[in-house]
């Protein structure tokens, strides 16, 4: 097992503010990074903004500002939005750091050196939204895929990166590198794509049409394609080639994105990493698109969910569990304010604060607030059992990119601990004292069971997860999130004061 880890996010584009496919990936990233902690491995969280290019141009003339007047303004309301949602990045890029511009121009000296460049004129479907080139086949009903617009014929004389001398040994290190692209659909998607001759791309926009951009360094004529200056934003944020941080982190990188950009992170960026001879990336992790009304949601349709309304009206850990639960890694979800209520009132509200209610009141009632001493290991060897069970499916499920198994997984332990509750009925134990041996050790079982609870929660819910600890009365937080201390029974120590609790998630009448 890798003892660092790079975990990354795209660079979001800042023609516009950050809406719910954002707030995904990044929530993704964090609670991919989360779990890394909890495994004992290092992880470095990386994010940021993608400045360059038609499009910004043309949102900061709109605005009567400079491009880096607008820059600056929306890659702020990114970098602002992250701590709310408790996603804290290690580093922060923004492709008009000097850093950045610095490694960009290097790089592409080095391949327009070794003769992988080259000067040619092009005519082709252009679509500007997209600030790319497309094929034909590539077309839905002759119109641009993602944003169903007519495409413009541009014919111009521009810079090409010979991608196509790539194209056969991209396939072979496909097929020999199982867990490259994942989930598989899209393996099978970008083998699919290479199956017809790749085209060269065109990395250069002509000034005399677009000057926000980084210059090429051996024509200061053009300014670079948005999407080869973007791309390198991964290893200039590592200080490549010399960094630190690049040395410690870049052999195990994972990449998070959304569908739409699989071919740039998919097919452009290893043979980039090819071509300045690089090892690649551990694996290209790619989910699918949040739907409105059975359309994918994106700026350019204009049915965009904001984040901020969504934390305003159900908090922050309420919306990571509930878009987290219901998307499954990889495949198109439709969203609506319903399922997030749902989500609170059910999972939330109904199982597990309900659960974590009765186990601490009856903690009160019957023990004073203190976690009694277990006599009998039998009364609560179901909840063991079920728990070691839980944990190593979480496991699983996590490393496999199934977060929401995962969290299926954590309700099914909910669900046999408010069920054993209801079996043991410590109320009716209470009216005994013979029973008393036995009302402690069902106590006990309930309370162990948050312990691990309060631990498989972290990565999806941190702040939850630190207030339950904080009512058990465990005060060193980072143990209680190591995995294997989550696979092991009877850890929480007798005579720990615990809190009382006030809701933890209040149902949300509609």
């Amino acid at each position: 097992m890798e003892s660092n880890c790079l975990v990354t996010t795209p660079i979001y584009y800042v023609n516009a503010k950050p809406h719910l496919g954002h707030l995904y990936t990044t929530i993704v990233a964090d609670v991919f990074c989360r779990f890394n902690t909890m495994q004992g491995i290092e992880s470095f969280l990386l994010t940021g903004t993608d400045e360059h290019g038609d499009k910004i141009a043309a949102a900061a003339k709109k605005n009567n500002i400079t491009p880096q007047e607008y820059a600056d303004k929306i890659s702020a309301t990114f970098r602002n939005l992250w701590p709310q949602f408790n996603v804290k990045p290690d580093y922060f890029i923004r492709t008009t750091f000097t850093e950045h511009k610095n490694t960009v121009t290097n790089i592409l000296q080095k391949i327009y050196d070794q003769g992988d460049i080259y000067f040619n004129e092009y005519e082709g479907l252009y679509c500007f939204d997209c600030e790319r080139f497309y094929q034909e086949r590539e077309l839905v009903n002759g119109l641009c895929p993602d944003h169903k617009t007519k495409l413009k014929t541009i014919r111009e004389a521009n810079y090409f990166f010979s991608m196509s001398k790539y194209q056969d040994w991209l396939i072979d290190y496909i097929k020999k590198n199982p867990d490259f692209l994942q989930p598989s659909q899209y393996k099978k998607e970008i083998l699919s794509f290479l199956k017809e001759p790749l085209d060269d791309l065109c990395i250069s926009r002509p000034k005399a049409r677009l000057s926000w951009g980084i210059t090429l360094p051996f024509d200061d004529n053009y300014v670079t394609y948005v999407w080869f200056d973007a791309l390198l934003n991964y290893i200039s944020a590592l200080g490549y080639p010399d960094g630190n941080l690049f040395k410690k982190y870049w052999n195990n990188t994972h990449h998070i994105v959304a569908k739409d950009i699989i071919k740039p992170h998919g097919i452009y960026w290893p043979i980039i990493l090819k071509a300045i001879g690089l090892p690649m990336y551990k694996s290209l992790h790619i989910h699918g698109y949040w739907n409105i009304d059975k359309n994918k949601m994106s700026k350019s349709l204009g049915n965009i969910i904001v984040p901020e309304e969504l934390l305003k009206k159900y908090g922050t850990d309420a919306v990571r569990f509930a878009i987290m639960r219901e998307m499954a890694f990889g495949f198109d979800t439709n969203f609506s304010e319903d399922l997030i209520i749902r989500r609170i009132n059910s999972d939330l509200a109904n199982n597990f604060g309900n659960l974590v209610s009765r186990t601490l009141s009856m903690t009160h009632k019957y023990f004073d607030g203190v976690v009694p001493e277990p006599c009998e290991l039998k009364e609560h060897i179901v909840l063991r059992d079920k728990a070691i069970e839980v944990v190593e499916s979480f496991e699983n499920n996590m490393e496999k990119f199934k977060f929401h198994k995962a969290l299926i997984s954590i309700g099914e332990l909910i669900a046999t601990m408010n069920k054993y509750i209801d079996e043991k009925a410590p109320w009716e134990l209470a009216k005994n004292e013979n029973d008393r041996d036995k009302l402690k050790s069902v106590i006990y079982g309930l309370l162990e069971g948050l312990r691990i609870v309060s631990g498989l929660i972290y990565p999806f819910m941190p702040q939850t997860s630190r207030n339950l600890q904080d009512y058990l009365g465990l005060d060193c937080y980072d143990i209680y999130y190591d995995i294997d201390c989550l696979k092991s029974w009877s850890i929480l120590k007798p005579n720990l004061k615990v809190k009382k609790q006030t809701k933890l998630f209040p149902r949300i009448e509609v």
